[in-house]
C-alpha cells in the first residue's frame, strides 16, 4: 500500500513501474480540472473549494477517486484522508492506493 500526497517532488520523466504510477497520481492530485489545454477533463474538479470544510471533504473524496480511476486504472484507491486547517479552510489530501497486479 502506498500513500500519495500533494507534496511537490521533482518530476522524473524516465520513471517506470511503481514510481511512474505514484508520480501520475500526484500529478492528478495537484492539477485543477480544466487547466490542461488538450485534456480539460484531467485533474480534480475544484468546484467544492468554497463549501464548508466537511462538505468539501466529502465531495473532493468522490472526485479524487473518480479522477484516479479514470486516469490511473493501474491502482485501486483504498482510503482518502485529509490534513485540515480550519483557520485557513485548507484540505490537503492523502490518498492510499494499492497497485493492481499486472
Amino acid at each position: 500500500m502506498y500513500e500519495v500526497t500533494t507534496e511537490l517532488k521533482p518530476l522524473n520523466m524516465l520513471a517506470i513501474g511503481e514510481e511512474e504510477i505514484l508520480q501520475n497520481i500526484a500529478m492528478i492530485l495537484t492539477t485543477a480540472k480544466g487547466s490542461v489545454p488538450l485534456d480539460r477533463n484531467f485533474g480534480i474538479d475544484m468546484s467544492a473549494l468554497d463549501l464548508p470544510i466537511e462538505m468539501a471533504q466529502n465531495i473532493c473524496t468522490a472526485k479524487i477517486i473518480e479522477a484516479i480511476q479514470d486516469y490511473e486504472p493501474r491502482v485501486k484507491v483504498t482510503k482518502v484522508t485529509y490534513e485540515k486547517d480550519h483557520l485557513t479552510g485548507s484540505l490537503k489530501p492523502k490518498v492510499m492506493v494499492v497497485i493492481n497486479e499486472p
